[in-house]
This record gives C-alpha cells, sequence and structure tokens, in this order.
C-alpha cells in the first residue's frame, strides 16, 4: 500500500511539473508575437496603436472613462508594466494613482518613457492654484515649474503630432525592422488633416464668444491652438484631485454672470455636479456640455478614437458658443 502511495505522489508532482513546464512554452511563445507596448491612457493607446500597427500588441491600463488622476492600478496590470518592452505614460502629473507604480518599473529596468515633457508643455494660467511651499526653500523652485506645467498635451493636434514621431522614435530603436517613419508619417497626415477640420469646426465662433469655463483645467491646449480665452474652471489647479472653496466657486458664478457665458464645459470622466451647481447659481441660462477630455468614449460616442474625440468635442463647443 505504502508503494502505491509513494507511486500516486510521484506521479502527481510529475503532472505538476509538466503542467508548470506547459505553461512557461506558451508565455515564451506569445512574447514572440513581436512588441508588446503599454501605454497608460485611452488617449496614448490610441496613439501607439496607430503607429505600431501590426508589428506588435498594445495594452491599455486605463479603461475607457476612467479618470487618469485617480485610476488605481491592479497588481497584474503592475507586472504588465514591468514585462513590456516599452512603457508609455503621460507625465506631468497626470497619473497620480500609477506614479509610485512606474517609478518602481524604472527602477527595476523597464523602459518607461513620459511623453509630456518632450512636447513643449505649456504651464497653467500663472493664476491657477498649485501646491504651497515655504518660499525660503529655494531648492524646490524648478521642481514647482515643473510641476506647474500642464499635462493635457492630446488636445493639441501639433503635439499629438510630435509625440507619434517620439514613439516611432523610440520603437526604431527597440526592432529596426518595421519602416517606423513611414508609419509616423501616414498617421501623422491624418492628425493634421483633422487638426484643419477641428479648426473649420470652430473657426465660425464669434471672437466675443471664444470663451472657456471649464470643469477642471483641461482645454489649456485646445484654447491656445485655436484661439479661446479660458475665463475660469470649477475645480481648481490642474489635477481633478483638487476641492474649491465656496469663495472660488461664487467667483467663478460672478465671473460667468457678468461674461453672459452660455456654457460650461464638463468631462466624461468626472461628476458635473459643480458644474451643474455654478450654472444654476449664475442667474443667467448656462448649459454644462460634456466633453470627451481625459478619456476617450466608449462605442458609439464619436470619440472612439482621438481623431474622433477632437472632431466631436470640436462639434459641441461650437455648437454651444456659437
Amino acid at each position: 500500500m505504502a508503494g502505491k502511495i509513494r507511486w500516486a505522489q510521484a506521479m502527481a508532482a510529475w503532472l505538476v511539473l509538466l503542467l508548470v513546464a506547459t505553461s512557461c512554452a506558451g508565455d515564451a511563445e506569445n512574447s514572440g508575437d513581436g512588441l508588446h507596448v503599454v501605454a497608460t491612457t485611452t488617449i496614448l493607446g490610441d496613439v501607439a496603436a496607430n503607429v505600431v500597427g501590426d508589428h506588435g500588441s498594445v495594452t491599455v491600463l486605463l479603461p475607457i472613462g476612467a479618470d487618469p488622476h485617480s485610476y488605481q492600478p491592479s497588481s497584474q496590470q503592475a507586472a504588465e508594466i514591468n514585462r513590456a518592452d516599452l512603457v508609455l505614460a503621460n507625465g506631468l502629473g497626470l497619473e497620480e494613482g500609477l506614479s509610485d507604480v512606474l517609478e518602481a518599473a524604472v527602477a527595476d529596468g523597464a523602459n518607461v518613457i513620459e511623453i509630456g515633457p518632450l512636447v513643449d508643455p505649456l504651464p497653467f494660467s500663472p493664476d491657477a492654484p498649485h501646491d504651497e511651499h515655504d518660499e525660503e526653500d529655494a531648492a524646490h523652485d524648478e521642481h514647482d515649474e515643473e510641476d506647474n506645467d500642464d499635462p493635457h498635451f492630446w488636445l493639441d493636434p501639433i503635439r499629438v503630432a510630435e509625440a507619434a514621431k517620439i514613439i516611432g522614435g523610440e520603437l526604431a530603436t527597440i526592432d529596426g525592422t518595421p519602416d517606423w517613419d513611414d508609419r509616423v508619417s501616414a498617421y501623422t497626415a491624418r492628425l493634421l488633416a483633422s487638426h484643419e477640420e477641428v479648426d473649420g469646426i470652430v473657426g465660425d465662433i464669434p471672437a466675443e464668444n471664444r470663451v472657456l469655463v471649464t470643469n477642471h483645467a483641461s482645454l489649456g491646449y485646445f484654447a491656445d491652438r485655436y484661439g479661446f480665452d479660458v475665463l475660469g474652471v470649477v475645480i481648481p489647479g490642474g489635477s481633478t484631485l483638487a476641492d474649491p472653496s465656496s469663495a472660488e466657486l461664487a467667483a467663478l458664478t460672478d465671473a460667468i454672470e457678468q461674461s453672459a457665458v452660455p456654457a460650461i464645459f464638463a468631462e466624461t470622466t468626472e461628476p458635473r455636479a459643480l458644474a451643474e451647481a455654478v450654472a444654476a447659481g449664475s442667474g443667467t441660462e448656462v448649459a454644462v456640455v460634456e466633453l470627451f477630455t481625459g478619456s476617450l468614449g466608449e462605442a458609439g460616442s464619436g470619440a472612439e478614437t482621438l481623431i474622433g474625440l477632437w472632431e466631436t468635442n470640436a462639434r459641441r463647443v461650437a455648437a454651444a458658443l456659437s
């Protein structure tokens, strides 16, 4: 009887080893199917997919509709970052909930590139609130200036075209087989054509109506590229995680009423309750219009791609302000 038990135990151990070996072999085969790129946001995922094409796969960490400022990754996603040939992050403080995971991945040797700092980022308005620091601590001044850069560069097609070139250049250092320049050029042509389309859509908005009030400071690049002024924001600073004071909300409500602003632009990734409260308290008829700013949209939304997002947003802005 003891001999039979030992034989059964040996067979069970052999089966476990066989299953482990088979699993490892499957992983090795999958890892050889082209480049593996991980992108933090749906925006970067769309840009990367258009550059990578059929020469690899792109995994996006954030689901559609998630706020990139607050999203927390799973342990499986953290492992995915470390396995990737290239990790694309936005940077400039956008992925606040991912920062520790990305820093740990870099320390472990992962190839992580932050695109935002490489595309000539715009600063937030000098009047925008930011973290206070001791005036005597001059050593932190340069760091604070970097923190005050606006991360929402993807709402400017010209900067996205530059981002595509950066991604193509990095992929070329990993695998020189494809003609990355050709892929980037083809995609860039589509980006620039969409830029012209957006310019035409918003071009007829009268100069006196080209004023934006937003839920948070997300439309700075759009305003800069297409000739708008940002009157104010509901949530101060560049993050959706800040809390506006009652005095700040009252001041914004007064500014909206005095300027006869017809719309507040909210976001699909954030609750619109505060924006609706400001609109209701303004004493004038103010619509709350949702735009796709931090994420692509669901199927049928018109914002399933970054190009679609730009053109859908432009049509909503034009309808609200014309």
